[in-house]
C-alpha cells in the first residue's frame, strides 16, 4: 500500500493508515498552517507503567484546540520523542489528528542522528497526516555547515509537508549561524518557518528579520516564553513551546499584534514566576501542572528522565497560588 500523495508505503509495525473519503477532512487542512500565533508543544502522557497514555493525549490535543491554539506540535524534545518506538509515534501522530478533526494543524518533530531516518520519520508523519514536520540537526564529531544544510535539503525532497526549522542549540549541541539559517531560507522552499531558540533570541530574531530579503517566514520562539515579551518586540510571530498556560501566550499575542505593547507587559511580568519555574531542566514539573490541570492522568516521566521530587511539587503549588490564586486551572483562564 502506498500514500495516496506517492511518496510513502503506509504500513508501519503492521497498522495501515489510508487517506480515504471518510478521512479526508481530518487531515485536509494540511495546507492551512500559517506558522503565526501559538502552536503548544505537548507532553506525551504515560501511565504508571510508562506505556503511552493515548487517553490523556486525546483529551490535551483537545482541550487545545478549544482553547483556540494556532497548532500543536507533538514529539518534540518536551513529548519525549527519543524515548518513543515507531510504532508509539504513529499511535500518537494518528490520535492526534484525529482529536484535532480539522480544527487546528498538527506540527509533528522529526528529527533523528540520522539523515535518512529523519527523511523516514517525515514521511511517516505526512502519510499520517500531520501538517508540517519540526526539524532539527543533530552535532557531529566534526561541524560542518554544508552537511547541515544538506540535512535540511534532503529531507524537504522527501516531503510535501512544510519544515519548522528549529534552531535549539541547548539540546542539539548545534549552533547554526544566521547566514546559514538564511540560507535554508532562500534555498529551500519547504522551509516554512523558523523555531527560534537560540539565546540572545531578541538579537538573532531581529538579525533574522533583517536578513530575510528575498524570501521572508514567520519566527516563533520558544524556550518555555522565557524571553517571550523580548521575543515579540523583535519581532517574533508567536510562540512554538511548552509553557502549560498556552491561554496566556494567546493573550500576550494577541495584545501585541494590536499594539497593546503594554498589555502584554502586564501578563508576561505577572506569570513570569511560573515560567521561571517550570522552565526548569527536565519535564516532571510541566507534566505536574497537566496533571492538576486535569488533563492528563499521571505526572510520569519515561526512564531515564528524572520524576518530580515532593519538594518541588510542593513549591510549584506555592508558585501558582502566588500568581493564580483561587483559580480553578481546570477551566481555561479568563484572562
Amino acid at each position: 500500500m502506498h500514500d495516496p500523495r506517492g511518496c510513502f508505503p503506509v504500513g508501519f509495525s503492521g497498522i495501515f493508515w489510508i487517506i480515504t473519503a471518510e478521512t479526508k477532512g481530518e487531515i485536509a487542512m494540511a495546507a492551512a498552517v500559517t506558522f503565526e500565533g501559538v502552536f503548544p508543544i505537548l507532553v506525551t502522557p504515560f501511565d504508571e507503567k510508562e506505556n503511552v497514555d493515548i487517553e490523556s493525549f486525546d483529551r490535551v490535543v483537545r482541550f487545545m484546540a478549544d482553547i483556540g491554539v494556532d497548532g500543536v506540535t507533538i514529539l518534540g524534545v518536551l513529548g519525549e520523542s527519543n524515548r518513543m518506538v515507531d510504532s508509539e509515534r504513529e499511535e500518537l501522530i494518528r490520535t492526534a489528528v484525529v482529536a484535532a478533526g480539522g480544527r487546528i494543524p498538527i506540527v509533528v518533530g522529526t528529527s533523528h542522528k540520522g539523515t535518512a531516518a529523519t527523511v523516514y520519520l517525515s514521511r511517516m508523519a505526512q502519510a499520517l497526516g500531520a501538517a508540517a514536520v519540526m526539524v532539527t540537526p543533530s552535532k557531529e564529531a566534526v561541524p560542518n555547515d554544508e552537511r547541515v544544510f544538506e540535512y535540511f535539503r534532503m529531507v524537504a525532497e522527501g516531503v510535501a509537508i512544510p519544515i519548522v526549522l528549529q534552531d535549539h542549540p541547548g539540546s542539539t549541541e548545534v549552533h547554526m549561524p544566521v547566514p546559514l539559517l538564511l540560507r535554508m531560507v532562500n534555498e529551500i522552499p519547504s522551509v516554512a518557518c523558523i523555531k527560534q531558540e537560540a539565546p540572545p533570541t531578541p538579537a538573532r530574531i531581529a538579525a533574522l528579520r533583517a536578513g530575510m530579503k528575498d524570501r521572508r517566514v514567520p519566527i516563533l520562539t520558544g524556550l518555555g516564553a522565557l524571553y517571550g515579551i523580548f521575543d515579540l518586540e523583535r519581532g517574533s510571530g508567536g510562540y512554538m513551546t511548552g509553557f502549560a498556560f498556552p491561554e496566556v501566550l494567546i493573550a500576550m499575542v494577541k495584545a501585541a499584534r494590536e499594539g497593546r505593547i503594554d498589555a502584554a507587559w502586564e501578563l508576561y511580568n505577572r506569570f513570569l514566576p511560573l515560567i521561571v519555574f517550570e522552565q526548569q531542566p527536565g519535564i516532571a514539573i510541566r507534566k505536574e501542572i497537566y496533571r492538576l490541570r486535569g488533563l492528563i492522568a499521571t505526572n510520569r516521566v519515561r526512564h531515564p528522565g528524572a520524576g518530580l521530587q515532593s519538594s518541588a511539587g510542593e513549591q510549584l503549588l506555592s508558585v501558582m497560588d502566588r500568581v493564580l490564586p483561587g483559580v480553578d486551572i481546570t477551566k481555561t483562564l479568563a484572562l
